[in-house]
């Protein structure tokens, strides 16, 4: 998080060169400006896949569902009362 902090803030100095240069020596700045969030996301979104150590929140829950419930008596013939 740190590494986009910086590149974010090299971003906005760009943008702020961009209004003191003129010229063919705007276009640097502004090359900067656009393209820095690109890599500003793709080196924050880089992760060490090298860990072999499985993470989890907590323990394996086996689901086991509920039987079901009889709250209401069976009408064999289907006709309401």
């Amino acid at each position: 998080m740190i590494v986009y902090t910086i590149t974010m803030g090299i971003r906005i100095v760009c943008i702020a060169v961009c209004f003191f240069v003129q010229g063919w020596w705007l276009v640097v700045p502004a090359i900067g400006a656009i393209f820095l969030p690109y890599f500003a996301v793709v080196v924050a979104n880089a992760v060490d896949s090298r860990s072999s150590a499985v993470e989890r929140p907590g323990s394996v829950v086996p689901y086991r569902p509920e039987p079901p419930r009889s709250d209401t008596p069976n009408d064999s013939d289907g006709a309401a009362s």
